[in-house]
């Protein structure tokens, strides 16, 4: 048995969900209006297949409750699926989800176990930093009186149906193994992959989804001004043109190696290009701050991997730099984020840098004149030093993962688990 607490958007389409997949569940709603309207089969809110599937499933299988002591006693499983609105300075208001746990866990009497699942979208780090002291306060050892899991909705309105009866992935943070393995298993029904993962992962992943859909839609916009501040552009077809770029397609499409983290861009093309046309926008008296922005996290990423490795590098130890190019498969050194890392790290000291590169040495070499010794191959590099900062994806550093984690790895490519 299933209860789900909150019965809006995302905790109805949740109840009717899982009632469709043949759970008994549970549904609890403090707003008495909802709940009244909800029982005559009727949703206040727009959705397509949500009102038709709870008069499918309403009293047969989805029971919808006053008493929450009924629901708790009668469940393994809670999901939590409360508004969390944003506070006046933009933070996530906690108070419904404090206030519907501290109701729930009343019910729980130990030595039961049951799960909690925050479906609710909470700031990375909510559960383990909030939520989990919330409980020990109140008397409750996590993954040994109760359990407690994130479970990030990714449902689109209009669709929510769809999507969560066909998830692209289902997402379960968990700090316990025991508490994972009872919320996966529910979904096992479903087919979709699913991601076991840590509880500010979970967070974490739901938020990197919401800001990335926001960063793209600014972006349009932005450039949709830029375009019309230079005058004589056709915005729509410049975009509908913009679309048929084939990295958009594939199962992944090669666009998705562009959303993954590095050590910053680098090429002829990236930075040149970006440079341009902020420079453009300026001299037509527009400030495109999202391209200004773009070109400073580009240097604010090798600020941060210069000081991670100073923090945690003596200066006069040998240290390997791994890839010199500015990306796999290519001596292309123009503009690479290595150049920019390597001599930051000689400004803060470091006199004994090596590096190797498969196919870029010799470019790198006659183009900056540091004062770095290059290793003839990836064991000459690792034979002299026990620490190593990965810059560029080369397949042969995937390759020798194993050889490479014997040392201390700075991995700015995120190549290993």
């Amino acid at each position: 048995m299933i209860t789900v607490i909150g019965l809006g958007f995302v905790g109805l389409t949740t109840a009717l969900g899982f009632s469709d997949k043949s759970y008994p569940v549970y549904g609890y709603e403090i707003d008495e209006k909802k709940k009244e309207q909800l029982r005559t089969g009727n949703i206040p809110f727009y959705e397509p297949y949500l009102e038709e599937k709870l008069n499918q499933h309403l009293n047969k299988g989805f029971t919808i409750v006053d008493d929450l002591q009924e629901a708790v006693n009668n469940s393994k499983v809670i999901f939590f699926c409360v508004g969390t609105p944003s506070n006046t300075d933009g933070s996530a208001d906690l108070t419904y989800i404090f206030d519907a746990i501290k109701s729930v866990v009343g019910y729980i009497n130990k030595p039961e176990f049951k799960v909690l699942v925050l479906k609710s979208t909470i700031p990375p780090s909510t559960t383990s930093e909030k939520i989990k002291p919330f409980l020990g306060n109140l008397g409750y050892r996590i993954g040994v009186d109760i359990g407690l899991t994130n479970n990030p909705e990714f449902l689109r309105e209009g669709y929510a149906w769809d999507d969560f009866m066909n998830p692209d992935r289902i997402v379960i943070g968990r700090e316990d193994e025991k508490s994972g393995m009872i919320v996966e298993k529910i979904y096992q029904t479903f087919d979709a992959p699913i991601y076991q993962v840590t509880l500010n992962t979970g967070e974490f992943i739901k938020y990197l989804s919401n800001t990335m859909l926001a960063t793209l839609i600014s972006f349009a916009n932005e450039q949709s001004i830029i375009a019309r501040t230079i005058g004589d552009i056709d915005i729509k077809q410049a975009f509908q043109v913009l679309h048929l770029d084939k990295r958009w397609v594939g199962a992944p499409a090669s666009m998705t190696s562009y959303v993954y983290p590095g050590c910053g861009f680098g090429g002829y093309c990236l930075p040149k290009d970006t440079k341009a046309l902020v420079s453009q926008s300026l001299f037509n008296s527009y400030s495109p701050e999202l391209l200004i922005s773009t070109l400073k996290v580009n240097e604010t990423i090798k600020e941060f991997v210069v000081s991670d490795v100073v923090n945690k590098v003596k200066a006069n130890e040998n240290i390997g730099i791994l890839g010199l190019a500015f990306k796999p498969n290519s001596n292309d050194i123009r503009e690479t984020p290595a150049k920019a890392i390597i001599e930051r790290l000689i400004q803060k000291g470091f006199k004994n840098i090596i590096a190797y590169d498969p196919l870029a040495m010799e470019d790198f070499k006659g183009a900056y004149s540091l004062p770095v010794e290059y290793a003839d191959s990836l064991q000459s590099l690792l034979s002299k030093t026990n620490h190593t900062v990965i810059l560029t994806a080369w397949p042969e550093f995937i390759k020798n993962e194993e050889l490479i984690k014997r040392k201390n790895v700075f991995d700015y490519r995120y190549l290993y688990a």
